[in-house]
């Protein structure tokens, strides 16, 4: 008598693409749409902007560069910082 194959086809895979695809919707996507909107945030600051700093410094941008600004944090303080270390903008300085 001849046994019947178990198993076979796309069954076993399910669980494992299943778990990929709520990967996928519950945190890749999100975060590549935070990425984004920052991304534009970053192309979208001019001189007179306030940011805050992924570490926290706030500042107004006094000098846009290729791929940094000028930002001064206090009276006669500048500093250069790379366009991706900023964390947000806040309310305009003006």
């Amino acid at each position: 008598m001849a046994q019947a194959a178990s198993g076979g086809g796309i069954a076993p895979f399910l669980p494992l693409i299943l778990l990929f695809a709520g990967m996928w919707f519950l945190i890749i996507a999100p975060q590549r749409k935070r990425q984004k909107a920052h991304d534009k945030m970053i192309t979208e600051l001019k001189s007179g902007d306030a940011i805050v700093t992924s570490g926290g410094i706030h500042g107004t941008i006094t000098n846009v560069k290729d791929d940094s600004f000028v930002v001064r944090i206090a009276d006669n303080v500048k500093i250069e910082l790379t366009k991706q270390s900023i964390g947000s903008r806040t309310a305009s300085a003006e």
